[in-house]
Formats: C-alpha cells, structure tokens, sequence
C-alpha cells in the first residue's frame, strides 16, 4: 500500500510547488495531501508570532493526518516550525520542519550565514533554529538575518514582480557579506531561479527540495 504525507501550508499558493517536488522526489508511491490553512500565518503576523492558539491548531492538524492515514506529516512554512516539536507528543508519526535540513547543510558549509525573510514572523524562529543547530553541532557562526522590507505585502497583493525584485536586492546585499545565503520561506524559492549564476557570488539554500528529500529518507524509513 502507498505512504501517504500530508504537507501544512500556510500559503496556499504553496501546493503547486510541493505537488510537482513530490512527484520528482518521492513518485507514484506516496501519496500526498495537502492543507493549505491561512488562518495560520495570518493569525501568526497579526499576533507578531506564535500563540496556544497555533500551537493547538497545528497539532490538531497533525492528528487528523495521523487519523487519515498518514505516515508523516510536512510543515512547509517557517513560522510554525517551531510548531513541529509539541505536536510530536501528540502522534506517533514524524511531523517535520521546513527548514532544517536547509540549516544543518548551511551549518556544514559556512560559517557566515545570511538569511532572508519576507514574513518579519520568519526571522526570529528561522535565526534561533540556525543557533540552536550550530551549537549542537559545535560550531561558531556569525549570523546576519534580513527583512525584505515590502516583499510579503507585495505577495499577498499578488505583485510577483515587486516582490521578486525586492529579494533579489537583499539576497544579493547578504552574498556580498557572508559565505552562504538561506531563504527563510519555500514562497522565495522560485526567485533563486531567476538570479542568473554569474551574479551568485556564493551558494544559495532554499528549503523546499531540500526538505522533501528529507521527507523521502524518514518515509523510506518507516516503511
């Protein structure tokens, strides 16, 4: 029988890039679903960050999966990472983050680190995931994490053009100073594409491939 993953977003716009990563990464033999909750991140930036209530949310999001079958379930937004680790006492499947599998590989290959967010939301959980998994890695790094001033407005307005330009200009601020660039958001990932790689002075990590490949060895796993 086929695993099943069930990806969270909080972005619906979201599920057009992890459908077509999953058909690449994991194929025919898992099964996805996927919820596209917008109360989450527009709760969250209302707020200025997380509360019980998201807490809650995304764990009964994790339960329903488990009850629909699921073998794992995905986080695809940063906000709610820190999300992941309380939901976990409550199912007995993986619930995985977006971006940490984006953070252990910066971590290996840098030791500056830049990080651009468009969510203000994003930078804070993004930036202490960064130093938590640097410390247990024991390795120094120095961290400069960005605010794309406009970018987030810019895309919930649907102007994808200001938007992109807007990060382009900090991600291209962040090369010129550190060793490694991260995109704090799977909604920025498509921009790295249209930097053309003459102009990417140094590496630029975004998390989405890099956590469905993620998912791809935790399901092998448990099958």
């Amino acid at each position: 029988m086929a695993q099943r993953l069930v990806l969270i977003h909080t972005v619906p716009s979201l599920v057009g890039l992890f459908t077509s990563l999953a058909d690449e990464i994991l194929g025919p033999e898992v099964e996805i679903l996927h919820v596209a909750d917008e109360i989450l991140l527009k709760v969250v930036l209302s707020q200025g960050g997380l509360s019980p209530f998201i807490y809650r949310r995304v764990a009964e999001h994790a339960m329903a999966a488990e009850q629909a079958g699921a073998s794992a379930v995905q986080l695809t937004c940063s906000s709610i990472s820190p999300c992941a680790a309380p939901a976990r006492a409550f199912v007995s499947i993986a619930v995985l983050t977006i971006d940490e599998p984006m953070v252990d590989q910066a971590i290996l290959r840098a030791e500056r680190i830049g990080v651009a967010a468009t969510a203000p939301t994003t930078l804070q959980p993004t930036s202490e995931l960064i130093k938590t998994r640097a410390t247990l890695a024991g390795k120094h790094i120095s961290l400069e994490a960005v605010l794309c001033q406009g970018a987030y407005t810019a895309l919930m307005s649907g102007d994808m053009e200001t938007h992109d330009r807007i990060v382009r200009q900090t991600v291209g601020g962040l090369m010129e100073r550190n060793e490694i660039v991260l995109l704090a958001q799977a909604s920025m990932a498509r921009v790295v594409d249209t930097i053309p790689a003459s102009e990417r002075r140094v590496p630029i990590l975004s998390s989405p491939r890099l956590a469905m490949e993620r998912a791809k060895a935790v399901l092998h796993s448990t099958h």
